[in-house]
């Protein structure tokens, strides 16, 4: 397949929108910028449609897809918005918050993956917005990588990605956000945060204060069908196994530099992820250094972090160290994220 891929150096083109609204509205699949991570994007309301993302992507197909609107009235994909759901899209949409609802029977299962709830979004990127406009209706979206992967936060990573795969790539600079929505589902009582994000439990919290939180929930069993996007199955993972290293900051750099010797006199390419201010503790000419941001900007790191364990697959390395942060406000959500990359693989010092 020969990809149309558009960059919006200068600005939206609105002769590329309709483009790739035409696109979409011809059943085909675009991917496009949001301001959390690129998305991979195609009618929420055409099951054969829908079914092209999860082949391109090589996406599990009990993998539920959030579906991103630009009207505010959801009475013809939702049954129901709790006072309190509507009362968090008030206060943060359009932004990096995604509702899950019970859906009406116009959602088809395949982007529901059988269940009989949808998360619904509202994006705040404004070509996002623009795309959803021009074609006219609600847009499934997965973040658009192949399955497994680091999500993309920029035009370049889509490309290496899905060039070949999907008919359009829109590009519009880096996703100023850099982590996928936070997720709160209201289909059950009391209603349950599944996945941290920007939009933090404590903000979450301010709006609706019987929110609850329980990180082994963000995880379905095996025999489940999750929820949520990022429950089940291995997400955000770089190529190399990755370990994530928690305790107090000295000790965690003792730990890691002690880690990162062994694997160095094995003969391993070693890669350490951890703060800017941390580059010379972690000075050896036979590692790879990997900037996760400056350490008292969470939203410098979150901007980064998926970048960041993409450039340790651009170097092929053998093993990941990472550094871990107390979780508290958007660092939960870092954490989620990086728990996830390392696969659990979780030393505490």
């Amino acid at each position: 397949m020969d990809t149309i891929k558009i960059n919006f150096d200068n600005g939206i083109d609105q002769a590329e929108i309709m483009r790739a609204a035409k696109v979409l509205k011809d059943g085909g699949v675009v991917a496009f910028p949001t301001e959390t991570v690129y998305g991979l994007g195609a009618d929420a309301l055409n099951k054969e449609a829908v079914k092209k993302i999860f082949r391109a992507k090589g996406r599990p197909q009990d993998n539920p897809l959030i579906i991103h609107v630009v009207e505010e009235d959801l009475s013809p994909y939702v049954k129901d918005v709790p006072m309190k759901a509507q009362m968090l899209m008030d206060a943060f949409w359009p932004g990096p918050l995604t509702i899950i609802l019970k859906k009406t029977d116009l959602i088809p299962l395949e982007t529901s993956a059988g269940l009989d709830t949808v998360g619904v979004r509202m994006p705040g990127n404004e070509t996002a917005k623009a795309l959803i406009k021009a074609f006219g209706g609600p847009i499934a979206a997965p973040s658009a990588n192949i399955s497994g992967r680091p999500s993309p936060t920029n035009y370049r990573r889509c490309v290496e990605d899905l060039d070949g795969l999907v008919e359009m790539i829109l590009g519009d600079g880096n996703a100023i956000v850099g982590l996928e929505s936070t997720i709160v589902d209201y289909s059950v009582q009391p209603p349950r945060l599944l996945r941290p994000g920007f939009v933090t439990l404590e903000e979450l919290r301010d709006v609706d204060a019987s929110i609850v939180y329980d990180e082994a929930k963000t995880r379905a069993q095996e025999e489940e069908i999750p929820k949520a996007p990022g429950m089940k199955y291995r997400h955000y993972a770089p190529k190399a196994p990755m370990t994530l290293f928690l305790g107090a900051k000295k000790d965690v750099e003792e730990a890691v530099i002690e880690a990162m010797e062994k694997e160095l006199l094995l003969g391993k390419t070693v890669g350490i992820f951890a703060p800017e201010e941390r580059k010379t503790v972690y000075n050896n000419k036979n590692i790879i250094f990997v900037s996760m941001g400056k350490e008292e900007d969470l939203a410098d790191i979150s901007r980064n972090l998926f970048e960041g364990l993409r450039c340790f697959d651009d170097h092929g390395v053998e093993v990941i160290l990472s550094e871990g942060f107390p979780e508290v406000g958007v660092a939960q959500a870092i954490m989620n994220r990086l728990k996830k990359a390392s696969a659990f693989n979780i030393v505490e010092v």
